[in-house]
C-alpha cells in the first residue's frame, strides 16, 4: 500500500509536457509518468530515508520511481550486491547518473564499484563507473589524490570506447578530477594532452574537449 501511495503521489505531479519532453534528452518515456526532477526531489523530501521502500520502488520499473529510489534509499544500508543489481538494470543516462550522484557515491562500496564497472562491457554499466568517479570528486572529501590518479588510468583505458554514453562520461570524469585540486589539475591536463594526441577518434575528442576546459579554469576546490 505504501508503494502504491507513493506511485500515486508521483502520478499527481505528472504532466504530458514533461513526459513528451523526455525524448528530446534521450530519455525513454514508455514507462514514465512525466514528473520533473524538482517534483521527484520534493516527494523524496517528504518521505525521508526508507531503504525498504526504495527497494520496492526500484522493482516497480517506473522511471520516476527508480529516480525516487535513489533519493530515499539509505547509503549506509546499500550493499555492493544491490549496486551491481541496480546497475545491470540501467537503460538510460538519467537513471544511471542520478543513482551515481545521489546515492552510490555516498556508500562505502563506491570506489570498488568504479574499478569493477570500468572493466565491464555493457554501455550503461561502464558509464556508471565514470559517472560514479565524477560524483566522488565532489562528495568524497576524505579521498586522497592516489584514488583519483588511479581513476585517470581507468580513463586512459576507456578513452577508446566510441559509444556515446561511455565517451561522454569519461570526458566528464576527466574534467571533474582536474577541478579537485592543483595537483590533480596538472595530472588531468597531462592525461588530456596524451589523449588529444592519440590515434583513436574517441580519445582525441575526449582529450581535446577536456583540455579546452581544464586550461581555462583553475580548480574550484582546494585539497580534499
Amino acid at each position: 500500500m505504501e508503494v502504491q501511495a507513493t506511485l500515486n503521489e508521483l502520478k499527481r505531479h505528472a504532466t504530458k509536457t514533461v513526459r513528451d519532453g523526455m525524448a528530446r534528452y534521450g530519455l525513454p518515456n514508455e514507462h514514465a509518468f512525466g514528473v520533473s526532477v524538482g517534483d521527484i526531489q520534493r516527494v523524496a523530501k517528504g518521505i525521508g530515508k526508507d531503504h525498504a521502500l526504495a527497494q520496492a520502488l526500484w522493482k516497480s520499473g517506473w522511471y520516476e520511481a527508480r529516480m525516487l529510489a535513489g533519493y530515499v534509499d539509505d547509503p549506509a544500508k546499500v550493499t555492493a550486491a544491490q549496486m551491481d543489481r541496480w546497475c545491470r538494470d540501467f537503460d538510460n543516462w538519467g537513471i544511471c547518473d542520478t543513482l551515481c550522484f545521489v546515492l552510490f557515491d555516498k556508500t562505502k562500496h563506491a570506489w570498488g564499484r568504479v574499478d569493477a564497472w570500468a572493466r565491464r562491457r555493457d554501455e550503461y554499466v561502464k558509464r556508471a563507473a565514470f559517472a560514479l568517479l565524477w560524483g566522488l570528486t565532489v562528495h568524497d572529501k576524505e579521498a586522497d589524490d592516489s584514488r583519483f590518479l588511479k581513476g585517470l588510468k581507468l580513463i586512459d583505458r576507456a578513452a577508446t570506447d566510441e559509444r556515446h554514453y561511455v565517451k561522454k562520461a569519461v570526458d566528464m570524469a576527466l574534467r571533474a578530477i582536474g577541478k579537485r585540486n592543483a595537483a590533480l589539475h596538472a595530472a588531468a591536463i597531462a592525461e588530456a594532452k596524451r589523449l588529444a594526441a592519440s590515434s583513436s577518434d574517441p580519445a582525441r575528442w575526449i582529450g581535446g574537449h577536456a583540455l579546452r576546459e581544464l586550461v581555462s579554469r583553475a580548480p574550484r576546490r582546494g585539497r580534499a
